[in-house]
C-alpha cells in the first residue's frame, strides 16, 4: 500500500486508471458470492487518522462496519442498508456520507469504484 504524507505535492490522478492492490476480506463479511476487494491509499495524514484514496470491490453481498466516510462513486452499482436507518442505491456521481460506527449490508449489483476520504 502506497501511502503520502502531507510533504508530497499536490497531484491528480484518474480513477478509472489507478492500479489497485488486492486487500483482503474478512470471510465472516461475506453474505454471499465470492466479493474481492481492491484498493490504493494515496495520501495519509502524518496522524493516520485521515485517508484519501481508491477502493474497489467485485459483486457480491458483504456486512461492515464504517468509518466516518465521504465517497463519490465512479464506476458500477450498489445497495447500501444501514441498520436502523436507510437504504441507498449508488452508481457513477454519487456521493456518500457514512457514520463511523454504521452497521452495513452492501449489495453489489456490478463492480463497484470509489474514491473515498475517511476520518479515523
Amino acid at each position: 500500500m502506497t501511502t503520502f504524507d502531507q510533504a508530497v505535492p499536490s497531484f491528480a490522478v484518474h480513477i478509472p486508471d489507478v492500479e489497485l492492490e488486492p486487500e483482503p476480506l474478512d470471510p465472516t463479511q461475506i453474505v454471499s458470492g465470492e466479493p474481492e476487494v481492491s484498493g490504493k491509499v494515496l495520501w495519509e495524514s502524518a496522524d493516520g487518522t485521515q485517508l484519501r484514496g481508491i477502493w474497489q470491490i467485485t459483486p457480491g453481498v458483504v456486512t461492515d462496519t464504517e468509518a466516518n466516510e465521504l465517497f463519490v462513486v465512479v464506476s458500477g452499482r450498489a445497495t447500501i442498508e444501514v441498520e436502523g436507518g436507510g437504504t441507498f442505491e449508488v452508481g457513477p456521481g454519487d456521493a456518500c456520507v457514512l457514520r463511523e460506527g454504521d452497521r452495513t449490508t452492501w449489495t453489489v449489483h456490478e463492480t463497484l469504484r470509489k474514491a473515498y476520504h475517511i476520518c479515523l
